[in-house]
């Protein structure tokens, strides 16, 4: 990959202010009170490569622009992919005529001016890739010819893949709010079927990165998505047990957006979550820290600002394993009585902080219990907390794996199992905006045959 050099970006983020401010000039002209309006434009190139040969190739270019308006408090949205100035004139006029007949809402409106972000800050979140589809393709072939080498039993492929998207999003408002800012995404992915007399397993590997140079390499991620899929043959079923609990990084960070699900203020207002009112209550272990890092530099989740032009910014949401707050948009904190946290769109790198322990050392202070890799259904009452997911992992006996496991549910309370979380490993998953270690939980339900 060191031999191909950056591409060019999709569009210039000054190009897409200008958009911008014609569509607020149009509301402005219209009568609104208050207007915004975001447009993006992002192009990409993805392949996928199954037992050899070129499945799909693939070539996107998407673009649109949203617009909001408010008139006193009564709000009107419209959308549109076309971004010529006529078009975007009419959009603005269909989010007009859609205001004037909208309930008023007093928590409406734009985000007020003193939150606005003043200092956009360099995230270095862009590396375009140029690559060619031909190397892509080269990519994918070896990656999956890794995998397939692994092991005389793995004998068929769901395929590989490899992709590469960059873009550029602007966003300003009628309180003279106007930035914008580029990013990419890379990313290279394999998954085989092992095949051992009657049984078949499934099992996949991935890397996602926001510059092409950091990506693991193809061969790698073939090896390894092997060599799980190799591992998982053999998978027994077992009794139905109560034991512990160690979620792998990769599935780990699903008990983490539960948490922030319960927690974000959309949840709260509409009094639907299992963490009702629950700031300033201990919800974790005394030992247990979760912070939101915005500003980390080719971070996946990291933004310079929220949705709504809202400064991102550093905070603790959990500390001493107490809930410091929720996450809040404009609208979500004005219907609680609160000020926006910058989370419009989401959270910005999620952290995890645990006591250090490496993956053999989680291993071993589970001792007897489920390794879990891999979750299936959306089992989760957000409102009581009860959670219940289809699962497949090992089996650990004495601090080591002994054997894979498929076909079993594991289940409890969220509030109680946050509650239970016994130490927080250091092998720390990086492919995405929730960054974790190794998650282990004292007991769990464990249903099986």
């Amino acid at each position: 990959m060191n031999d191909l050099q950056p591409a060019a970006p999709p569009a210039r983020g000054s190009d897409l202010l200008a958009l911008v401010d014609v569509a607020l000039r149009e509301a402005k002209t219209r009568g609104a009170d208050q207007a915004e309006a975001a447009v993006s434009i992002d192009v990409g190139l993805s392949v996928s490569v199954r037992l050899g040969e070129v499945e799909t190739v693939e070539y996107q270019r998407d673009r649109g622009m949203g617009v909001t308006v408010y008139f006193g408090t009564r709000k009107g949205a419209a959308s549109t992919a076309d971004l010529t100035e006529d078009a975007l004139r009419e959009t603005v006029a269909k989010a007009c005529s859609i205001a004037r007949f909208t309930a008023e809402d007093s928590c409406a409106g734009l985000a007020d001016p003193d939150t606005l972000a003043t200092d956009i800050a360099d995230l270095d979140l862009s590396h375009p890739w140029a690559v060619t589809p031909e190397t892509a393709v080269e990519l994918a072939r070896a990656c999956e010819s890794a995998a397939m080498a692994v092991d005389r039993r793995i004998t068929n492929s769901d395929g590989a893949g490899v992709s590469s998207h960059a873009g550029v999003r602007a966003y300003g408002n009628s309180h003279g709010f106007m930035a914008a800012y580029p990013g990419s995404l890379h990313g290279i992915s394999c998954a085989v079927i092992g095949v051992d007399g009657d049984e078949m397993q499934r099992d996949y590997w991935y890397s996602s990165t926001r510059d092409w140079r950091e990506l693991e390499p193809a061969e790698s991620i073939g090896r390894r998505s092997g060599e799980r899929a190799v591992a998982r043959l053999g998978a027994r079923k077992l009794a139905t047990t109560r034991a512990p609990v160690l979620y792998s990084p990769d599935v780990a960070r699903g008990l983490i957006g539960h948490f922030i699900g319960a927690i974000r203020g959309g949840s709260q207002y509409r009094r639907a979550s299992f963490l009702l009112d629950a700031a300033g209550q201990q919800v974790f272990p005394d030992w247990f820290a979760l912070h939101e890092r915005p500003h980390l530099p080719k971070a996946l989740g990291s933004a310079p600002f929220d949705n709504e032009g809202v400064a991102t910014r550093d905070r603790d949401l959990v500390a001493n394993g107490v809930l410091e707050g929720y996450v809040l948009s404009t609208y979500s904190a004005r219907k609680l009585g609160l000020r926006t946290t910058g989370n419009a769109g989401g959270t910005h790198n999620l952290i995890v902080r645990g006591r250090e322990r490496d993956f053999d050392g989680m291993l071993a202070l589970l001792d007897r219990g489920l390794l879990v890799t891999e979750l299936m259904g959306q089992g989760l009452n957000g409102v009581t907390g009860d959670y219940s997911r289809g699962a497949a992992g090992f089996w650990v006996e004495g601090g080591r794996i002994a054997y894979p496991v498929h076909e079993i549910t594991i289940a409890g309370n969220l509030r109680e199992l946050y509650r239970r979380i016994v130490d927080i490993g250091n092998d720390v998953d990086l492919r995405g905006g929730t960054r974790t270690g190794s998650i282990l939980i004292e007991e769990m339900t464990v249903a099986g045959e």
